[in-house]
C-alpha cells in the first residue's frame, strides 16, 4: 500500500518571490533604466526632465491600463493607435468648428466607446478573432482620420482650458499625469475588489466554463473593447490637448508601446493573469528607455527596434521562465 507524505513547506521568501516574480522583474528592470540613463546624461535625473516622461507616459498609461483588460481576456486590439489619431484630428476639427471644449471631449469619449463597441461586438458575437477585427481597424480608423484631414494637421486655437488637460499642472504635477494615475487606481479597483474584474479573469481563464457558470461571457469580452475605446479617446485628447493641434499622423506605433508595456509589466497574452502594477512599471520603463535613448542622442527610430525587442524578450519570459513550473526553490512532492 502506497504511503503518502506531506508536500514540504516553501520557505515564506520562496513563496514571496515565486508569487511577485514578475512584477519584481520588471520593477528591477525598470531601476536599473533609471540608474543607467542618470550615469549616461547628466539631465535625465533633472525634476524638469523627469516631469517631462511622467507627461509623456499618460496617454501610454491610461491605454494600457485598457489593454490589461482585453488581454486579460486573451485578446488583443491593435487599432488603439488608430482610434486615439481618428479622436485627435476630429476634436481638433470640431473645436475649428466652433463647438465648445468640454461638449467635444464627451462626444469624443462616446465616439472612443462605440468604436470600442463595434469592434468588441465583432470578436464576441461573431466570432471573429481580435486579431482580425482590431487589425482591419487598425487600418479603417487611421484612414478615415487621413481622409478627414487631408494628411494636414489641424490646429486648435482659443481653447484655454482644453489646453490645460494636456499642459496644465497641479502643485507642479503634470495634468495628464494626474488623470493617467487616477485611471490606473481605477483599474486597480476594478480588477482586484469588483465583480467585473473577476469575470474578465474568468473570461481569459475559460470562457466557455465562465459562461457555463452563468457569466454573461459575450457581454464581458464586449465591454473590455469598449473600455479600450474610452481609453483610446480619453489619450486622443490628452495628445491634441498638449500639442495644440489634431493630426491624422499622431500616435504612430501607438499600439506597439501600449502592448509592450502590458506584457512587460506580467500580463498573460495567453489570457486569465493581470497585473495592474505591472502595467504602470512596463509603461514607465518604455517611456524611460525612449526619453533616455533621445537624451543620449540616439537616433530615435532605434527607440521602435529596443521595443520591439522588449516585447519578444517579455513574451519569452512570459512563456518560460514564469509560467506555473517555475519556482525559486524546489520543493518535494508527495
Amino acid at each position: 500500500m502506497a504511503t503518502y507524505t506531506e508536500r514540504q513547506a516553501g520557505s515564506d521568501l520562496a513563496d514571496f518571490l515565486t508569487d511577485h516574480a514578475q512584477v519584481l522583474s520588471i520593477a528591477l528592470f525598470f531601476a536599473i533604466c533609471m540608474l543607467f540613463f542618470g550615469a549616461m546624461t547628466t539631465t535625465f535625473l533633472t525634476a524638469g526632465n523627469l516631469l517631462n516622461v511622467v507627461r509623456q507616459a499618460a496617454p501610454i498609461l491610461v491605454v494600457a491600463v485598457a489593454m490589461t483588460l482585453v488581454i486579460t481576456t486573451a485578446g488583443i486590439d491593435l487599432s488603439v493607435g488608430s482610434a486615439v489619431a481618428l479622436i485627435n484630428a476630429l476634436a481638433a476639427i470640431l473645436m475649428a468648428a466652433g463647438l465648445p471644449w468640454p461638449v467635444v471631449v464627451l462626444l469624443m469619449l462616446i465616439a472612443g466607446g462605440a468604436i470600442g463597441g463595434i469592434q468588441g461586438w465583432f470578436i464576441s458575437y461573431q466570432g471573429i478573432p481580435a486579431f482580425i477585427v482590431t487589425l482591419a481597424g487598425l487600418s479603417i480608423l487611421r484612414g478615415w482620420a487621413l481622409f478627414m484631414t487631408e494628411g494636414y494637421s489641424i490646429p486648435i486655437r482659443d481653447a484655454d482650458g482644453f489646453f490645460w488637460l494636456g499642459r496644465g499642472e497641479i502643485a507642479g504635477f503634470p495634468v495628464p499625469a494626474l488623470i493617467a494615475i487616477l485611471v490606473a487606481i481605477l483599474g486597480f479597483i476594478v480588477m482586484l475588489k469588483t465583480q467585473y474584474g473577476r469575470q474578465v479573469v474568468a473570461v481569459g481563464s475559460n470562457m466557455e466554463a465562465a459562461r457555463r457558470v452563468g457569466m454573461p461571457a459575450k457581454k464581458v469580452l464586449a465591454s473590455v473593447y469598449i473600455v479600450s475605446g474610452v481609453a483610446s479617446a480619453l489619450a486622443g485628447i490628452l495628445i491634441a490637448a498638449r500639442l495644440g493641434s489634431g493630426s491624422s499622423n499622431a500616435a504612430q506605433g501607438f499600439e506597439l508601446q501600449v502592448i509592450a508595456a502590458v506584457v512587460l509589466g506580467g500580463t498573460s497574452l495567453m489570457g486569465g493573469k493581470a497585473s495592474m502594477l505591472g502595467t504602470v512599471l512596463g509603461t514607465m520603463t518604455i517611456a524611460v528607455i525612449g526619453n533616455g535613448l533621445i537624451l543620449m542622442h540616439i537616433s530615435p527610430f532605434f527607440t521602435q527596434i529596443v521595443t520591439g525587442t522588449i516585447i519578444l524578450i517579455a513574451i519569452w519570459m512570459n512563456t518560460r521562465l514564469f509560467d506555473r513550473n517555475w519556482r525559486f526553490s524546489k520543493r518535494k512532492s508527495a
